[in-house]
């Protein structure tokens, strides 16, 4: 009786043992199955590896400026709204555009708070409320520790005041290691302040790439190590426009996003950062050829003609206008997810289209939906 228990628990061993190193190998080589490589961007040689995941709960954020009216955003469809913007003073205040801005911010909380959808507020952006770039006023608020503790306390103030879910910053853009150094303090003060809170903080980057060459931006500086203080990186995946002389084609093709992912993912494996705080951003307007003629919204083009949705480009208003129809979100949408991106952004609700043709109900769909018609080459 002794002997046969022996021998039944050796067999128990042996099958138990085999099917979980089987099993181990087996996983492993579904993985390397699974696998697709990308082109490889023909200046830095980073190579980057896709693959299929289960799907998983991604983020969808939408940028709203602070003129835009409150009920024309479809927070069903977003996970976060970021409302742009709170300027930065020198001397590390926050100034909102006035009473409009305020009252809109609050509808913006009311609203979004009946779907759930989180509300953070920007700082900094391109243009400032007293006039010129906001880089000279954001670049002096951090550059002191006095100022940059009062900008900080500002912001939690106001995050507190107003009921918000955090803060997104928008520094356009650290251009020495010094300033990179600047804003990685500023960012991890900030941090402390809000996650304390249980409050979330984000960033918005440049793209990195050159939209024209595929080359490494060098002129744009940040400290890697200021990712592990923020939950996401919003990577500004558009105005690739003014690269190498004004090429409007260049806004935001798929090549140049596709190597964009490539640097993001890889200086975030090289610095062992989790590759979904990456949100990949997309625009919601159209770039003309003629420089002289402004930029048009989404919501403009397909109001001209609902059929300019599987399209790029189009004629109006005397010139050629490109853009990102909904084919070539959709392939962003899985670039994104086969990358192991956290979700994507768009630039900004107030452009997008309303209804069906929605840019944001697209990536919204493709998001429930991701391994539905997957396409990885152009």
């Amino acid at each position: 009786m002794k002997k046969q228990i022996l021998l039944l628990v050796a067999a128990v061993f042996i099958i138990f043992t085999g099917g979980f190193f089987t099993g181990t190998f087996f996983s492993s080589k579904s993985e390397q199955q699974k696998s697709i490589r990308l082109t490889k961007m023909p200046t830095s040689k980073l190579i980057l590896v896709k693959k299929r995941i289960p799907h998983q709960s991604k983020i969808l954020i939408g940028y709203v400026q602070d003129f835009r009216n409150p009920n024309m955003v479809d927070y069903s469809k977003l996970t976060h709204v970021i409302f742009s913007f709170a300027h930065p003073t020198k001397d590390g205040k926050i100034l909102l555009n006035g009473t409009m801005a305020l009252n809109n911010l609050r509808t913006t909380v009311e609203k979004a708070k009946k779907h759930h959808t989180k509300v953070m507020v920007a700082v900094g952006g391109w243009f400032h409320i007293q006039g010129g770039e906001s880089y000279p006023y954001f670049k002096a608020a951090i550059s002191h520790p006095i100022s940059r503790t009062r900008l900080v306390n500002e912001l939690n103030h106001l995050v507190n005041r107003e009921k918000l879910d955090g803060i997104d910053i928008d520094f356009e853009y650290p251009r020495s290691p010094n300033e990179a150094k600047n804003l990685s303090d500023f960012v991890k003060e900030l941090s402390n302040g809000l996650h304390s809170q249980r409050k979330e903080l984000s960033i918005a980057v440049n793209s990195k790439i050159n939209a024209a060459s595929g080359k490494i931006i060098t002129s744009v500086v940040y400290e890697p190590s200021m990712f592990q203080y923020v939950d996401h990186v919003n990577i500004m995946g558009y105005d690739g426009q003014w690269d190498n002389g004004y090429h409007a084609a260049n806004l935001s093709p798929y090549p140049f996003t596709q190597n964009i992912v490539i640097y993001w993912t890889n200086l975030f494996l090289q610095y062992h950062l989790p590759k979904n705080k990456l949100i990949l951003g997309v625009p919601s307007y159209g770039q003309p050829d003629n420089p002289a003629i402004k930029q048009i919204s989404y919501a403009s083009i397909i109001n001209k003609n609902p059929s300019n949705a599987i399209k790029d480009v189009v004629y109006m208003n005397g010139t050629t206008y490109h853009f990102n129809g909904e084919l070539t979100i959709r392939k962003k949408v899985n670039l994104a997810v086969t990358s192991g991106l956290g979700g994507l952004m768009i630039w900004e609700e107030g452009l997008d289209a309303r209804g069906e043709n929605s840019l944001t109900t697209t990536i919204f769909n493709k998001l429930k939906d991701p391994e539905k018609n997957i396409v990885l080459n152009k």
